[in-house]
């Protein structure tokens, strides 16, 4: 799942990188990098966190 995410990020700077102005390019990146890769992970992780917290602590 990471590798996913860490082929997105890397596009989504090609991207960035690729713009005229760098408020343009921070912006691009953004919106199309970091804000739906968090939104993915963030979604894909919700069965884990429900295991973790279900789980008793085992000291």
């Amino acid at each position: 799942m990471y590798i996913i995410a860490i082929a997105w990020l890397y596009v989504a700077f090609l991207m960035a990188v690729s713009e005229t102005s760098l408020v343009a390019g921070v912006m691009t990146f953004i919106f199309y990098g970091l804000l739906p890769c968090a939104l993915l992970l963030w979604i894909l992780g919700a069965p884990q966190r429900k295991r973790n917290k279900k789980k008793p602590e085992s000291d």
